[in-house]
């Protein structure tokens, strides 16, 4: 690496970071002008003002990073090619035989750290925070009780039902799970106070520890039952680790299936949405499959568009910054439209399957990205 490609590495990733911290700026203090009320509340009770946000707007950092680096990416690479032109720096390293391509290399492989670094935050860090983005700012330390989704168990033959679900410690209050399938003596209804989420182990599968349980009565009394394959509803009649008035439902339908948001599906990982369509419990809607394609492809999908917004940086018929970057907003916007539009089609079923809705934008903008690159390299 010579000197000015390091000079115009700096240049370029303090842009980039300018960019961020101004979107994000924006972000907190509007955000934080409607809530500091409960931030303050919370100050006063806790260690303080300063902590209480930093906790809550941490993760969202996170999140807006991951929603906005591509594009920061492409407009960093404008402001940093109409700075070196205003300066003259970049007419004076063109007039010494250097290529535009050669001048941009530097900047394109930071693009791509920057898009594998966004990679690395959207599968081992968001999932982690996924509990503090579903919530707010009144209820960043005390758990929120939310909506609960009713979802269908496919191999148990049981709905899975309650008044709300705490997401943090995966526990249904009130659970009301309707038995469709042929358990005898546990009637179609299984009542009970509460629901935990209990991992497997070498004493039971994986599934929900009912206590107080209301229906059926006596539970106590009644012998666990199941099929060949696996045990589904125990008690603790032939169950040791049982205490009275306890059940344990056998399931694969964790809590997360059971929210009614958007955020199980938007901030899971990839090997997240895999294990949820492999689920052979619950059926994986369309949509699930289009979201779980679009991470797949996402890493070269934001490469594509950093690259389809090059031949701007090179341009030499019409210089204004302010053109420029009015020509890459389109180009994002043009984007994201068929984006949009091609996971539409494939969530909802319509001309597209899921798979293909997916790949669709990167078939047709790969090409195109990939030979603006080339051109440019030749400029």
């Amino acid at each position: 690496m010579t000197k000015i490609d390091r000079y115009i590495l700096v240049l370029f990733l303090r842009t980039v970071l300018i960019c961020f911290c101004s979107i994000a700026g924006i972000f907190v203090v509007f955000h934080a002008f409607t809530s500091m009320d409960d931030f303050v509340r919370q100050g006063e009770a806790q260690d303080g003002l300063i902590r209480v946000m930093a906790r809550y707007y941490g993760p969202y950092m996170l999140l807006l990073f991951d929603m906005t680096g591509a594009m920061i990416t492409l407009l960093s690479l404008l402001f940093t090619v109409g700075w070196l032109r205003r300066t003259g720096e970049l007419t004076a390293t063109l007039s010494a035989g250097i290529s535009h391509g050669r001048i941009l290399k530097p900047m394109v492989i930071a693009s791509l750290i920057i898009i594998v670094v966004q990679l690395a935050n959207r599968e081992f860090l968001l999932p982690h925070y996924r509990d503090n983005l579903s919530m707010k700012a009144k209820y960043s330390v005390e758990e929120k009780e939310e909506s609960l989704l009713p979802r269908y168990d496919q191999t148990s033959a049981m709905l899975l039902d309650g008044d709300a679900v705490k997401p943090k410690s995966h526990v249904i209050i009130h659970p009301n799970f309707r038995i469709y399938g042929e358990y005898p003596s546990f009637g179609d209804t299984l009542m009970a106070e509460s629901a935990e989420w209990v991992d497997a182990n070498q004493t039971h599968p994986s599934g929900y520890l009912l206590r107080g349980v209301r229906l059926p009565e006596g539970i106590d009394q009644l012998r666990s039952v199941g099929t060949k394959a696996r045990p589904i509803l125990l008690t603790s009649h032939d169950q040791n680790w049982l205490q009275s008035g306890q059940c344990f439902f056998a399931t694969s339908v964790h809590t997360d299936l059971l929210l009614n948001n958007e955020s199980t599906k938007r901030l899971s990982s990839v090997a997240e949405l895999v294990r949820r369509v492999r689920n052979p419990a619950v059926r994986s809607s369309a949509a699930i499959h289009v979201a779980l394609h679009e991470r797949i492809i996402r890493v070269p999908l934001d490469f594509a568009l950093v690259c389809l917004g090059l031949p701007l940086v090179v341009n030499r018929r019409e210089r204004n910054l302010f053109v420029m970057i009015a020509a890459a907003l389109g180009t994002v916007l043009g984007f994201f439209m068929l984006k949009t539009l091609a996971g539409a089609m494939g969530g909802g079923g319509y001309l597209l399957s899921p798979s293909m809705a997916a790949w669709m934008p990167l078939l047709i903008l790969g090409p195109i990205a990939y030979s603006r690159l080339r051109d440019v390299q030749t400029v």
